[in-house]
């Protein structure tokens, strides 16, 4: 079959060719957005004059049709078509004649695949924010269903201090309020239009981009024609920021992972997001957190993939660019399956309050506030850092921990030890006494969850007011 493009050659290539050479098992999933930026084009080329009001009307009815048809299963895809923008164009003529052959009038493919691109990424970011903002839901409950759960808080992946279990959930917190951050900038980069572009130098045609620009819910058209076709830096920021977020996920994947593991039964997952042993009946995996872990990997190879395929490219427009796509595709994908995933996995997780305190007690976090307690009285914080150490290896040799060791044992080494150092030394205290913004303190954790509630709220009434 001669190809829509033929003229300067025959229009024949090889079966292998056209196989290498299409996308339309990929690009195919832009369909909404090719004909919707089509419709928006007709329009443009009415008001400007360019074409008659029944074309127009034939090709907006015919476009319609298409995404009915395409939508209600009725029309499925061509698989030895092209790409989706040949799929449309040539399903649009087969229905309403040579009026569909003048939608292409004043444009590209490079600008029409650019568009779609930007649209279909900005939908799909769209959605991706929302599962962060119902992540952080999820986290939000737990964090204030765990104010008063004591665990141990780790450097190097050992016992360091007292903090409590929603001042942990609250760090993630953070990390996904920028990541929330770093995808709105993204949406603010792909908000320019680049249709109007044509090939590369813009079009001899009296076109009004920005009209155009408006009708599809941009601020403006690109600035700059060969800017507009060869852009792709909105897919690397995406991929860029999407690999951060997976790394986020990723690092909490691998806390529950490990805090739902025998060794440290911190938290106990739902029947409904572990899976069991083929051999080994006691087991409970937590599976979905470890994919989480897993597929944060193959999003940061389509960032790298990319940045490798653009780097040595010449303005403007090259086939190359058509590897921008299943990786970015991809990567939303493996994005938006973590996000479903996690946010009901952790809402449905169970904190074991016992085993967080008997772990934090057994791993002597408290002693820094002994050595304080120390100084308090009057002792060099050197000397009572020494001593303090020495109380810790005494409750070693005795099996115990410091609130359970006996006065007597303190006095032995030091007489300023009295019956308060018993308050001094409690977790609850050791936690309280942390009065410093963003730490684990009741007010400044408090804080911190009225922070994060009223980012949600602002958030979620911005996304409603989008639709």
């Amino acid at each position: 079959m001669a190809k829509m493009w033929a003229g300067r050659t025959s229009g024949q290539t090889s079966s292998v060719a056209d196989d290498f050479n299409s996308s339309i098992s990929f690009d195919s999933r832009m369909y909404a957005q090719d004909i919707r930026g089509s419709i928006a084009h007709a329009r443009m080329l009415l008001k400007q004059g360019i074409l008659e009001e029944g074309e127009v009307r034939q090709i907006i009815e015919g476009l319609e049709g298409i995404l009915a048809d395409i939508e209600s299963g009725r029309l499925p895809f061509d698989p030895h078509a092209e790409d989706i923008h040949m799929f449309v164009e040539e399903e649009l003529t087969k229905r309403i004649g040579s009026a569909g052959k003048r939608l292409h009038t004043a444009r590209s493919r490079n600008d029409q695949v650019a568009l779609d691109m930007r649209m279909y990424l900005r939908d799909e970011t769209k959605g991706i924010l929302a599962l962060v903002l119902d992540l952080m839901d999820a986290l939000l409950k737990q964090a204030k269903a765990g104010q008063d759960l004591v665990m141990p808080g780790y450097t190097h992946l050992q016992r360091a201090q007292p903090i409590v279990f929603s001042h942990h959930l609250m760090c993630y917190e953070m990390m996904l309020e920028r990541d929330v951050g770093r995808l709105e900038d993204v949406l603010g980069r792909m908000d320019q239009c680049p249709i109007g572009s044509c090939a590369l130098a813009g079009t001899t045609y009296d076109t009004d981009r920005a009209y155009e620009a408006g009708l599809l819910g941009f601020s403006a058209p690109c600035l700059n024609s060969l800017d507009g076709v060869s852009d792709r830096d909105f897919c690397l920021e995406l991929l860029s920021a999407l690999s951060i977020l997976m790394m986020h996920l990723s690092r909490l994947s691998e806390e529950i992972i490990l805090w739902s593991s025998w060794e440290f039964k911190f938290v106990e997952l739902s029947d409904a997001f572990t899976t069991g042993s083929s051999i080994m009946p006691q087991k409970k995996n937590p599976d979905m957190a470890e994919l989480c872990r897993g597929k944060t990997g193959r999003v940061y190879g389509h960032l790298m993939a990319l940045l490798t395929t653009l780097k040595g490219l010449p303005l403007a427009y090259n086939k190359d660019m058509q590897e921008d796509k299943e990786g970015v595709f991809d990567a939303v994908d493996t994005v938006r399956m973590c996000l479903k995933v996690m946010a009901p996995m952790i809402a449905t997780m169970t904190p074991l309050k016992e085993n967080m305190r008997r772990a934090a007690q057994k791993g002597f976090i408290n002693a820094t506030d002994l050595a304080d307690y120390l100084t308090r009285k009057g002792l060099p914080f050197r000397e009572a850092y020494k001593l303090s150490g020495q109380l810790v290896t005494e409750c070693i040799q005795r099996d115990t921990v410091l609130e359970e060791l006996p006065l007597t044992a303190y006095q032995s080494y030091s007489p300023l030890f009295e019956e308060d150092v018993y308050r001094a030394i409690s977790l609850d205290e050791c936690v309280e006494k942390r009065i410093s913004q963003g730490g684990t303190g009741p007010e400044s954790v408090k804080s911190q969850i009225a922070h994060v509630e009223a980012f949600l709220a602002r958030n979620r009434s911005g996304a409603a007011s989008d639709e």
